[in-house]
């Protein structure tokens, strides 16, 4: 592409000569206003923007494109218009060499040769030899002979030589017709067409040349159904829009356009009149792809792909793609809203189109919004009793994409919705959320001079009076996601850990934990069953702590060994680092952390300021209550879980009396659980 190309490309001419003549209005296909060159009263300056060139048909009587509205409105030169239309554009100007030339030139060529080669394989649809794609195409496809004319449709023969032959007749050489793709050059030097007896579909760039070929099988025998031309230094399908040659203008006027699987649903809507419709190539959307219509033509993408799973899989990865390419966009210059066309019944948008056209308008407005797409989708193979883990990783998944395109106000609505939907509390997934927020990039700034800097605490610490209060439970299938914030997770790990690493090392000490537990109950077996039963996996958040503390349970329940004896035999792995983390002295830790330095001074210190040496101090009592203090997280996260469970049931379509008091039980059965922790602790 040269530059002048690259810059028509980049500004479109409607919008430039709009910011010069605000009275440019649309007017059928075109635009028109009073000539900004000479006085008249009845508009005659027009401007095409399929040809993205203007006109007066006044007394003017001139024309031209981009630069030469530039050169007369600014009573530019060439020289200066292409130097600012090049910085407007962002194009980088350089003086062309003798090597760019001959590049640029060739580059020339070879469009016409592609544009020869879509010649020859159009007329041969129409030849006998064509006549069972032609009926394929109009009495199986719906296709009108006109629609069919208008994208260039052709057919390749059923000869391994038909292009080459016509091609050389027009003086191509073999190496050109092998680089752009239409032929495949064997290791033994033989020289074959790529397509042969398939339905060709010309593949063509924003500015209506031939690029390209995707070639539909029409032998049930060949294996692959589509193929497209191969990379070429002009065809690269992640930097290109089946139809946008043809519905550039729609998608303007519109400000949407609608990315579709294949060639044959573009054709299908274009024919039925609805122009603002491009194919992604490839299986899902590139950044490439969506810059070329976002913000430029488009403020709205809609994905309108196959209703197969695997339609559904692109749409979702075209999301991720979307959500990196939003989350890069500091400037907010893309600012485009994302929405998924979803068809009932399984059908594909070739389907509605061809059955019921007038359908489709429908069907666009009614496209899901990004977050609700995700969210079904996500959730959807969620069993109803799915566990907190299960439901974590469904919200992993699912937030990173709610931040797609979406303003603040909605963004937090959609963040509850998945709350609601997931049974988690809407503060902790908000929190969640913010977490994972991608943050526009600050300029660094140099430390002021002799600035202190944070002091934080080793990731074992626990500061003894601070406990984790019980609606700050939100603890994470995976150690590796995201925290609700950057001082509540620290210290819930903290609590976590001191308890499992405090059990590890003193393993008698878990009958005290469950014996006071049974105390609370008393003589409510409810109660004994449910929020006051024995301490367990469940009450820890981390993963590896749950996997732990299972293991530990195990080794109490056996009498063949000593529980650490049993443990060290049975922990392996990378949970063997966290179990030897754990076990690991307050001492030794400390002293690991200052790189063991003054070790001697350290021990001294240590033994006469550690807290256990205040008097009272107890530690089967300290452990009970920081184990008390995470059963009251546990029960105050169940009872977010079972207001969700109770609101869904009784909102419900079926609501189901016997379920919703039974809800209402264990709400009131867990209330009763924490008071009497409550009082416990207190």
């Amino acid at each position: 592409m040269s530059v002048t190309d690259e810059i028509k490309s980049r500004i479109d001419i409607v919008h430039y000569i709009q910011r010069h003549v605000p009275a440019l209005k649309k007017a059928g296909r075109n635009y028109k206003a009073c000539c900004p060159f000479h006085n008249e009263k009845t508009p005659s300056f027009v401007v095409n923007p399929e040809r993205q060139s203007w006109h007066c048909f006044g007394a003017c009587a001139e024309g031209g494109d981009l630069f030469t509205f530039a050169q007369k409105m600014q009573g530019w030169d060439f020289k200066e218009a292409l130097r600012e239309l090049a910085q407007e554009a962002g194009v980088q100007l350089e003086a062309q060499t003798p090597e760019q030339k001959t590049r640029s030139d060739r580059l020339d060529g070879l469009r016409a040769l592609l544009a020869d080669a879509a010649a020859f394989y159009q007329r041969e649809l129409r030849r006998d030899a064509g006549a069972s794609a032609y009926s394929y195409l109009t009495a199986d496809r719906g296709v009108h002979p006109d629609t069919a004319e208008l994208f260039q449709l052709g057919y390749a023969p059923d000869s391994w030589d038909f292009m080459l032959r016509a091609l050389r007749s027009l003086g191509h050489s073999d190496d050109d017709i092998v680089e752009v793709g239409l032929a495949v050059r064997h290791e033994s030097g033989r020289v074959y067409d790529r397509f042969r007896q398939r339905l060709m579909f010309p593949i063509r760039d924003e500015r209506g040349r031939t690029v390209g070929f995707g070639g539909r099988a029409l032998n049930p025998d060949d294996q692959a159904k589509y193929i497209n031309s191969p990379q070429s230094p002009l065809f690269d399908k992640s930097r290109l829009l089946y139809g946008l040659d043809m519905g550039r203008r729609a998608i303007r006027e519109t400000g949407a356009a609608v990315f579709v699987e294949g060639y044959m649903d573009v054709i299908q809507a274009y024919q039925a009149g609805y122009h603002n419709v491009v194919a992604q190539m490839g299986t899902a959307m590139t950044e490439a792809q969506v810059r070329l219509v976002a913000p430029r033509y488009a403020k709205r993408i809609v994905l309108a792909l196959d209703a197969d799973e695997a339609g559904q899989s692109a749409a979702h990865r075209s999301l991720e793609v979307a959500r990196e390419i939003l989350s890069r966009d500091y400037a907010g210059r893309l600012s485009t809203d994302l929405r998924v066309l979803k068809i009932a019944g399984g059908k594909d948008p070739d389907d509605v189109l061809h059955e019921g056209p007038e359908r489709w308008p429908a069907l666009v407005d009614a496209a899901q919004a990004v977050a609700d797409f995700v969210i079904d989708r996500e959730t959807a193979a969620l069993p109803a009793n799915a566990s907190l883990q299960e439901r974590q990783a469904a919200a992993q998944a699912v937030l990173p994409l709610l931040h797609v395109s979406e303003n603040n106000l909605y963004r937090q609505e959609n963040i509850q919705k998945l709350a609601r939907r997931l049974r988690i509390g809407e503060r902790d997934m908000l929190a969640w959320a913010q977490a994972r927020r991608p943050s526009t990039p600050q300029p660094t700034r140099p430390a002021a001079q002799g600035a202190a800097t944070a002091d934080l605490p080793p990731e074992y610490w626990d500061n003894e009076d601070a406990s984790v209060p019980p609606d700050e439970w939100g603890g994470l299938a995976d150690d590796s996601a995201p925290t609700p914030s950057r001082t509540q997770a620290p210290l819930k790990r903290a609590a976590e850990a001191y308890c499992l690493g405090m059990l590890l090392k003193n393993p008698h000490l878990l009958a005290q934990v469950n014996r006071k537990l049974r105390e609370l109950a008393g003589d409510d077996d409810d109660l004994l069953r449910g929020p006051l039963r024995e301490l367990c996996a469940e009450d820890f958040s981390q993963i590896h702590y749950r996997t732990l503390m299972t293991h530990l349970q195990n080794s109490m329940a056996q009498d063949d060994m000593e529980p650490v004896e049993y443990l060290y035999r049975v922990i392996e792995g990378e949970l063997e680092t966290e179990f030897e983390a754990l076990l690991i002295d307050e001492p030794a830790a400390v002293s690991q952390t200052m790189k063991r330095n003054f070790q001697v001074d350290f021990d001294d210190i240590w033994r006469g300021s550690h807290h256990r040496s205040r008097p009272g101090f107890s530690l089967r009592e300290e452990l009970v209550t920081r184990a008390l203090q995470l059963r009251l997280a546990r029960l105050e996260h169940e009872r977010v879980e079972l207001q969700y469970l109770q609101e869904e049931t009784q909102t419900g379509s079926e609501s189901d009396p016997g379920q919703i008091d039974q809800l209402r039980a264990s709400i009131m059965l867990s209330m009763r659980a924490k008071a009497r922790i409550n009082l416990a602790v207190d």
